[in-house]
């Protein structure tokens, strides 16, 4: 916003500019109010005329104020960007309809445009017919919002431990937009480049991403920052990624774990990867498994444990990411094995509990001692004291 004082040969063509451009039925009652105008303007000190700068996004109103302090009742005018008068007083000569009326009086001349374009950016004169007469400009700035937002990823499906590029363009805005990454809710550092034509501006950020299998199903999140933009603007992808199996062994039974000759032993293979391995296998790790192994999917099942079964058991699962395996080691022990254990934690029980039984017995017998002894304390003083004679 500044104010200046014009000479008044430039006023004059200004003047004449705004009577020119007015329809001709308006151009005669134009006339006549610059002349009226003329003849009323003072001498003396000139006065105060300001306005503010306006910023506005794009499509919607943008508000001019002209205002004068101290008025006398001066003539105000506003003048577009290339000099042509939008008002004069309460009149408008230009035929651009979106130019509205919002107040005017001496002191004030208050002008709405609705449906603001890029076009109708730049710096608008509010004047004031004194003498000297006096000039003051406002600066409007139209804020655009990006045109479209959109995500690119290299790959639709990527391997474990793989750096894949992400791309995100925001098109056509004004200012330059900020882009910011996320990765879930960690945001993470990409690298922007800007381009700029015709005042508009496209931003385009480069993210580079190793992925891991974690991020499998996690959405990749470009996020705008805009001045136009309220809340969050964004769009997103969600990573698909593949990787090679997890392999763990699950012994099912014997449930207590301890494997002895004649038991059974059941071992359930529990694979996990993507894709899915759909090829599992169990193999003995130097040596040939046993006839009466029994394999069924994931699961192997030996009957009749005995100590020629001792041995190490390795699954194996595949998919087309890689190979991985899990091992158990098995060693059988003798029948009897544990019972003699068990035998022990018995004989040990039993004399824990005979020994509670004694203890707590002679708990008892002490404390029913005592309550007789209270009870005959009297009679046994009286027995033994000596005769007076």
């Amino acid at each position: 916003m500044a104010s200046a004082v014009l000479p008044s040969g430039s006023q004059c063509a200004a003047a004449a500019a705004a009577v020119a451009a007015a329809p001709p039925g308006l151009r005669l009652r134009l006339l006549l109010l610059l002349l009226s105008a003329a003849a009323l303007i003072p001498t003396g000190d000139g006065q105060n005329l300001f306005t503010k700068d306006v910023t506005v996004i794009e499509g919607e109103v943008a508000t001019i104020s002209c205002q004068v302090n101290k008025s006398d009742d001066s003539v105000i005018q506003l003048l577009n960007p290339n000099r042509q008068t939008i008002y004069f007083r309460d009149f408008r000569p230009l035929k651009d309809s979106r130019f509205q009326l919002l107040n005017f009086s001496s002191s004030e001349l208050k002008v709405s445009l609705t449906n603001v374009s890029i076009s109708d950016e730049g710096r608008y004169f509010c004047q004031l017919y004194t003498d000297p007469p006096q000039e003051s400009y406002t600066t409007i700035t139209v804020l655009v919002p990006p045109r479209n937002l959109v995500i690119d990823i290299q790959k639709d499906t990527a391997v474990e431990g793989e750096e894949i590029e992400v791309n995100c363009t925001a098109m056509a805005s004004k200012p330059a937009t900020t882009i910011r990454w996320f990765k879930g809710n960690t945001e993470l550092k990409g690298k922007s480049e800007v381009e700029e034509w015709s005042d508009m501006y496209t931003v385009t950020s480069q993210l580079m991403l190793k992925v891991r299998r974690e991020d499998d199903g996690v959405p990749v999140i470009c996020q705008v920052e805009h001045p136009a933009v309220t809340g969050n603007l964004q769009t997103q992808r969600y990573l698909e990624v593949q990787y090679k199996p997890r392999v763990h062994i699950q012994m099912t039974y014997p449930l207590q774990g301890l494997t002895r000759e004649g038991d059974a032993l059941e071992l359930t293979c529990e694979v996990s990867g993507k894709p899915q391995p759909v090829k599992v296998t169990w193999v003995r790790v130097d040596d040939e498994m046993p006839q009466h192994a029994v394999l069924s999917g994931p699961n192997l099942f030996i009957n009749n444990l005995n100590k020629t079964d001792n041995g190490t058991y390795r699954c194996e699962a595949s998919n087309v990411v890689g190979k991985a395996h899990s091992d158990y080691t098995l060693y059988v022990y003798d029948s009897r094995a544990g019972e003699e254990g068990s035998i022990r934690a018995v004989d040990h029980a039993v004399i824990g509990g005979v020994v509670a039984v004694v203890v707590f017995a002679m708990l008892c017998l002490l404390i029913i001692l005592g309550r007789y002894f209270a009870r005959h304390k009297g009679l046994f003083s009286l027995t033994s004291s000596p005769r007076i004679k």
